[in-house]
């Protein structure tokens, strides 16, 4: 569990990490060796309360430093779905880090079982299908007021498989949980 304190370091980071790109320099990691404990984490980036990144790691692969680092600037300058940040739009950017849990598969007799075990507003969910994979962290469903069943449709499209993916038990769906820091 990460204090909120320390919240406040790891978005300064995220913030130092963008920041320091567009002048080609790395950012100053010597106070943060504290954070080098392997974890999942995302960070979003919102622009006038609108998404405007939003990439990360959803498993404990680099060191939290590290991959709020990666995961900062892949947010602003490699997400598909957005042109790269320009220098001017930073002041307006809001960042939202995501601390991760390790996902854990949710084990079901039956597709209908997930609708008990997944819990709106905690759980944030992986699919991960032989044709694809997609991640929505927990906060997605609360923002959006969606059910479980709404929340797994939308997992499977974020998959680009078909919304009722979730029912066919060969695809694997994983929870998670999420510490959230914003701005």
């Amino acid at each position: 569990m990460i204090r909120p304190s320390d919240g406040k370091l790891l978005i300064k980071l995220a913030r130092e990490s963008i920041s320091s790109y567009f002048l080609q320099k790395e950012p100053n990691i010597s106070t943060l060796k504290q954070f080098s404990d392997r974890q999942g984490i995302f960070v979003t980036l919102y622009k006038n309360e609108q998404l405007r990144g939003c990439i990360g790691f959803p498993e404990p692969i680099f060191p939290l430093y590290e991959a709020i680092i990666k995961s900062a600037r892949s947010a602003a300058f490699e997400d598909p779905r957005f042109p790269p940040l320009q220098k001017e739009e930073l002041k307006d950017i809001k960042i939202e880090i995501s601390v991760l849990t390790v996902p854990k598969l949710i084990e079901v007799k039956k597709p209908g079982d997930y609708l008990k075990k997944i819990k709106i507003g905690k759980d944030g969910l992986i699919i991960r299908s032989s044709l694809g994979s997609g991640l929505l962290l927990p906060q997605v469903a609360t923002e959006y007021k969606w059910g479980v069943e709404e929340f797994l449709g939308h997992l499977c499209e974020k998959a680009w498989l078909k919304q009722d993916a979730w029912k066919d038990t060969n695809n694997m769906i994983y929870r998670f949980q999420a510490q959230i820091f914003k701005e």
